[in-house]
């Protein structure tokens, strides 16, 4: 591995729907002699450059680094200090191992502001590209040559550079500003994998993926054409990523479960230096100040630079201010499904049929009903309803299909537990937050997931007869769901907690029951096999979104990253394929918390019409308006800042494409100017739409934009006036639209009213 590296960001991986737990007394006992343990772990320390005479003295900013670490002790009593990474790109400081010791000395250091531990953070298709409109030989797809010249950096847990996906077939050399390097042992990188890099706590030695969720994302934003895709015989057809002729460049951050802040940092850092255009992050944490986000800062330096930044929004959906990567430089991306569904119903023995997914659907199970059990009924294992491992050892469920609910382990894992202890097949029922969201997952028996409501109605079943019976009908692939798509019940909702004033997340895109590429070949025991797997969660939204924004970016090269979230966002979807509006997990219209601004369309987002830019210089005067200190905002900037000297704004100023107010029945009104930009047809004429929020006056002046030429700036202002109906507390939310005769170009507003 390298010895340099750059930009460090803390993130953990965890799986949709996956737990980790470990049981104390199942750990194996440890024979090694024992070691003097350590007390010295990895900090994240920020430093100012040095003064003229300092940079004299140090030739490189490695040995400035270097001299901030304190000499070791003659004694050898503790761990010397380790520099661990040197940043040059996304933020001024270094990562460095540290004994509290160490850290005393180092905090009398000129030049030193500040240190802290680094955290960990958690991991958050074929048909796919069809439900967004993308097509081979017409249409944006065509328009936008498919990505070609583009390249997207995954910074992931590698990749596995021997599938199909990742052949680079029609693929043209990579272009000449690109600097990165290839780390695998022996030569694996080509014109569509160009770069493949690791970080030391990311496992073996090599950008290889032994865990899958990277050459799953990889291949969902850049994959190359693979026909015949499929899982077990189902979802079949071509399968590509969104931008198919992009290059691709892999930053291997993370192991089989977590990823942490230094590695990721150092992979923005070394990206940026790489020479990418888009950087793709399915990755994220709890929320922060941003400047101590390192996904924040990183993206910060990124967006200065020109690179698009795409990040997932989390899996801790659906409750409120749950969104991770929030900040407003960044796309913070939701999931959502698609109108395809892997269709498995269970026949129960009064007649009823309860419709779930599975991807996996033996041909040869037999129609014959069978014994239906809930471990869940055994009130002494408070596990057995998850069908927990050990909680089956009592439990007799040989030849009977078992009821098994959603928690504490993986869906795959319950199935494998249920086959283990002698059962013929398994119905998962959801939780109740999870409401209609439904899996189809590589299961290794016959299965069907169910929805919440479902479940209960099979649980009543049970609990209604003595012999409860079942069997599960495998229906295949469906295609046609007019409800689509429908907001996953696992996305993270808004309001930002980090900054409330930015409405987030700020699009949902693809999410749920996802295909795309795999780095083992699945096996079950039809002794049928696919180098293609089906996942879900906001980990498989964000590369369709790192792709579309690859396309735009093929077609606008001058585009900045804020006029490519801009056209996205203005451009989505909020109507359903039924012509409804989009719904939550419970079949409910869906509020701006769940879809930002909607469903994205590609097609839509190339062509705007208006654009709302903002400069880097706007994200100062905003940061400075958090109030943040001087020393905060300086982290994020990588200079020293003072916002006594700049013009602060709140935060509902910034020309951010939404609108997320605060409002008090008793307050004021809150009056803010935005400004756009004409990218459509040089004499143009749009007229605003305004849908209040409830309790509301919105007034926008003026209210008709005239251009007479391309790339013309006006503004308007819009104002916020309580009305005395308006509720004490609650979220509302509206819209703010700009039709012109070829153009609609949507702004959502979502208002709070609150009692303080």
């Amino acid at each position: 591995m390298a010895q340099y590296r750059s930009i460090l960001t803390i993130i953990g991986i965890t799986f949709l729907f996956s737990s980790f737990t470990t049981n104390a007394n199942e750990r194996p006992v440890d024979e090694r002699p024992k070691e003097k343990q350590s007390n010295s772990q990895v900090y994240i320390v920020h430093c100012e450059f040095p003064d003229s005479e300092g940079t004299s003295r140090y030739q490189d900013l490695d040995s400035w680094y270097l001299s901030f670490l304190p000499a070791t002790t003659s004694d050898g009593s503790r761990e010397a200090p380790r520099l661990i990474y040197s940043y040059r790109n996304v933020l001024t400081g270094f990562a460095a191992k540290l004994s509290p010791d160490d850290l005393k000395e180092m905090e009398k250091k000129e030049g030193f502001i500040s240190a802290r531990p680094e955290k960990q953070l958690d991991l958050y298709t074929t048909h796919s590209l069809n439900f967004l409109g993308l097509h081979q030989n017409m249409g944006f797809w065509n328009d936008s040559n498919y990505g070609k010249g583009v390249i997207i950096g995954v910074i992931d847990t590698g990749i596995f550079p021997d599938h199909p996906s990742f052949s680079d077939a029609g693929m043209p050399p990579p272009p000449a500003k690109w600097k990165g390097e290839c780390e695998f042992n022996v030569t694996k990188c080509n014109n569509k994998l160009i770069g493949a890099r690791y970080f030391q706590s990311s496992g073996n030695g090599s950008p290889w993926d032994e865990n899958g969720h990277g050459t799953h994302t990889a291949s969902t934003a850049a994959g190359n054409f693979v026909p015949g895709a499929n899982i077990f015989g189902n979802a079949n057809g071509t399968a590509a990523g969104v931008a198919p002729l992009a290059h691709v460049a892999i930053y291997k951050v993370c192991s089989a479960i977590t990823c942490s802040e230094s590695d990721i940092l150092a992979a923005m850092d070394m990206a940026i230096e790489d020479g990418v255009d888009v950087l793709s992050l399915s990755l994220g944490g709890v929320a922060y100040n941003f400047y101590e986000d390192v996904i924040a800062v990183g993206a910060f330096s990124a967006m200065e630079k020109g690179i698009f930044v795409s990040c997932a929004a989390g899996n801790s959906g659906p409750y409120r201010f749950s969104t991770s990567n929030d900040a407003p430089w960044i796309l913070t991306v939701g999931a959502s499904t698609i109108d395809r569904k892997i269709k498995a119903t269970a026949l129960l023995g009064n007649n009823e049929e309860y419709d779930g997914e599975s991807a996996f659907q033996p041909s040869d199970f037999p129609p014959t009903l069978l014994p239906l059990a809930y471990p869940g009924s055994n009130d002494s294992d408070i596990l057995a309803k998850y069908c927990y491992p050990t909680s089956l050892n009592n439990t007799n469920v040989t030849g009977k299909i078992v009821l098994c609910e959603v928690g504490i382990t993986p869906q795959v894992s319950k199935g494998e537990a249920v086959k283990a202890a002698g059962g013929a097949a398994m119905i998962i029922m959801n939780t109740e937050n999870l409401a209609n969201t439904t899996l189809a997952e590589a299961h290794v028996l016959p299965v069907t997931h169910v929805s919440y409501a479902d479940g209960l109605k099979i649980k009543e079943y049970i609990n209604s007869t003595l012999i409860p019976t079942a069997t599960i009908v495998f229906n295949g692939t469906i295609i046609g769901d007019d409800r689509a798509p429908v907001v996953a019940g696992f996305s993270s909702r808004g309001p930002s907690y980090t900054s409330p004033g930015i409405l987030k997340p700020d699009i949902i895109g693809p999410g749920v029951n996802i295909l795309a590429a795999w780095h083992v070949s699945l096996e079950n025991n039809t002794n049928t096999n696919s180098n293609f797997n089906m996942i879900s969660g906001t980990s498989m939204s964000c590369p369709h979104l790192s792709g579309v924004a690859a396309l735009l970016k093929s077609v606008h090269p001058d585009w900045s990253p804020a006029a490519i979230k801009s056209a996205i966002m203005t451009t989505a979807d909020v109507l359903n394929l039924g012509l409804n509006f989009i719904e939550d997990e419970t079949y409910l219209p869906a509020d701006v918390f769940a879809t930002g601004a909607g469903h994205v369309n590609p097609s839509k987002a190339n062509d705007p019409g208006l654009i709302y830019g903002i400069e880097p210089a706007d994200y100062v005067s905003y940061l400075c308006g958090l109030n943040y200190t001087n020393r905060q905002v300086g982290i994020l900037l990588q200079r020293k800042v003072n916002c006594s000297e700049i013009t602060s704004i709140l935060e509902g100023q910034l020309n951010y494409p939404s609108f997320s107010i605060k409002l008090r029945a008793d307050s004021a009104a809150q009056t803010y100017s935005r400004n756009v930009t004409n990218v459509g047809q040089a004499n143009s004429t749009y007229s605003v739409e305004i849908v209040s929020p409830p309790g509301v006056d919105v007034k926008v002046e003026p209210t008709t934009l005239v251009f007479s030429e391309v790339n013309q700036k006006l503004s308007y202002q819009v104002t916020f006036t309580p009305l005395p109906s308006n509720p004490s507390t609650g979220y509302y939310q509206g819209s703010l639209k700009w039709i012109s005769d070829k153009h609609i170009v949507r702004s959502p507003i979502a208002v709070r009213f609150s009692f303080f």
